[in-house]
Formats: C-alpha cells, structure tokens, sequence
C-alpha cells in the first residue's frame, strides 16, 4: 500500500493533473470492496485503514508540488498554465480570452474518439475489444475485474472531458492523442486476458473478432515504436493534411493511399526523392536512430546489426513459446 501510494503521489511532479489518477486509484479499492461484500462499518473500517495510510503519502508529494511551484512560479497556488497564457496573449493580443481552453468541449471530446488522425480507437485497437467484452460477458466478470473496467473508464472519460477543451487537445505532434494515451492503455490493459478467461463462454465469433483486433492493435504498436515521430509531419507538407486516413494508415499502408498525384512526377518517386521519407530516415528503432543521428561511430551501428540479426532467431522461439502457452 505504502509503494502504490507513492508511486501515484511520485505521479504529481510529472503533471498536476495526474491527481485524477490518485482519485481512480481511491475510487478502485473502494469499488473492489465493495464487489467484494464490504458493507456498512466493514467497508467504512477498511476505507480508514486505506486513507490512514495513503493520505500522507498523497499530501507530502502534493506539498513537494506546491514548493517547487513557488520556487519556480512565486505562487504555492497558481501553475505555470496561467503563465504561458499571460505570455502567449501578451506575444499575441489576438487570441480569444478563454486561451488556452477555448477549444468548444464538443471538438475535443468527439476528436479524441473518431477523428482519424487521433482517434483512440485507431491508436489501441484493444479498446474496441475490451467494449465487445464487456457487452457480450459482463455477467462472467470476476468482481475485481468489473471493479477495473469502471474505474478505468470512469478515469478516460474524465481525462477526455479535461483536455476537451485545451487549445491543443489532441496534443500537437504526438502518436496519437498524448493527453489521454496512457488512460486509453489503461483502460484496454486486461482486454487480452478477459478474452483468454472467457474463450470459451463467447463464441467463435466473439473470439474470431478479438483475435483479429489483437493483430491490427500489434501491428499499430509495432509501427508506433519503428517509424520517427516526423514521419508523418513530412507526409503531410509533402504529400497532403491526413484528413481521410489516420497516421496508424500513415505508417503501415502505401504512400499511394494518402498522397496526391503530381503531373509528371510519380508519387513513389516523391516518396523516395523527398528528404526524411526515405527509409533509412524513417526507422526509429536503435541501430536505424543511430545511423541517422549521425553521432555514434559506424563500428557501434554495425554491431548493433549483427546483434539484431543473431538475435532474430531466439525471438522466434520466444513468440512460439508464447502461442503454445496460449493454446494451452
């Protein structure tokens, strides 16, 4: 209890909105005992001995909080927000007065759910299994799992609704909407398990569909962590804004899918031709980021290739030991 309550109050220093997440951690015990049968003085009791002793934990870190702020801020009770606000209006008088949250709730709420350049749906496949889940075997659902499902859901919403309104909500230049991404995760965390607990209660169907959304959401976290983030910055200045297709489509389709045809000039050629679209620009993975970089000597990068393709074979079995452990 003492290490989960420092973690979530260690949680503070990085963003004063992540008190949200100490909020979801409460409301997850409380709803665990309650699934569990804790009622009246036993649930009261038990809810005592939590804040006895994560209340402490939670206001020594908020107290942390607010002393940085001061040393840096001059205020125990402003955040560098209100600031950046005063500064950006002062820059640019032309700004609307509510800046920076003068996007309209409905913009930023609906985007982070069906845009397709930020959509959550698109960024983790795995929530779409997790809502099929819990429609079709809500019922199956151990307590504590229910318990996590709420919470965690309760905790995206909030977060959407937060954000919703922040002049960048879907969070600039990001894979993907950076302000919910974590709670989107979160919230798709035991979509996998559920699905193997209860394969077969669900239907080949049902099992059919989570298998198939499991590949897609594997293939967008492979893409999210193999291609520089500038990838799709450069296919938007080069080739046109996404707004048909979404940067997971950016990353795994073809070039062809999401650009425009220039008179004499292919676009498999433009993609070639164009500076930061080439292969060896786009690949962020260890060895491809150093190359690229251009700081660390060849003779490092080239044993980091061979490593790699030693290594290949090992994770093959890996992934094979994995699939058995599956279907056993």
């Amino acid at each position: 209890m003492l290490i989960g309550s420092g973690a979530l109050g260690l949680n503070l220093l990085t963003r004063l909105t992540t008190g949200l997440d100490l909020i979801a951690g409460g409301v997850f015990v409380l709803l665990v005992l309650w699934m569990e049968g804790a009622r009246g003085r036993e649930l009261w009791n038990k809810c005592c001995s939590y804040m006895t002793i994560a209340l402490p934990v939670y206001v020594f870190f908020g107290l942390v909080d607010r002393l940085y702020q001061f040393y840096r801020f001059g205020s125990f009770f402003n955040t560098y927000v209100s600031i950046f606000a005063h500064e950006m209006m002062r820059r640019d008088p032309t700004l609307p007065a509510k800046y920076p949250f003068e996007t309209p709730f409905h913009v930023g709420f609906f985007g982070a759910l069906f845009t397709p350049e930020k959509s959550i749906f698109l960024f983790d496949p795995l929530l779409i299994l997790m809502i099929v889940l819990a429609a079709v075997a809500w019922r199956r659902f151990s307590g504590v799992a229910k318990a996590y499902v709420i919470t965690s859901a309760l905790l995206l919403m909030t977060y959407l609704c937060f954000y919703a309104r922040y002049t960048v909500w879907s969070g600039d230049s990001a894979w993907g909407d950076r302000y919910v991404s974590t709670c989107a995760e979160l919230a798709a965390l035991l979509a996998v398990p559920l699905l193997l607990r209860h394969r077969g209660e669900i239907g080949k169907l049902i099992w059919s569909v989570g298998i198939a959304l499991v590949a897609v959401s594997v293939m967008v976290q492979a893409a999210s962590v193999a291609f520089w983030l500038s990838l799709e910055l450069y296919q938007i200045d080069n080739f046109d804004h996404p707004c048909s297709s979404s940067a997971c489509a950016l990353r795994t389709s073809l070039p062809s899918r999401v650009g425009r045809w220039t008179p004499g000039v292919s676009i498999h050629r433009r993609w070639l031709l164009t500076p930061g679209l080439r292969s060896h620009h786009m690949l962020e993975l260890l060895p491809f980021l150093l190359k690229r970089v251009g700081e660390t000597p060849m003779w490092v990068v080239n044993i980091l290739y061979v490593v790699w393709g030693a290594g290949w074979p090992h994770w093959r079995g890996f992934v094979a030991a994995a699939e058995s452990a599956g279907r056993g």
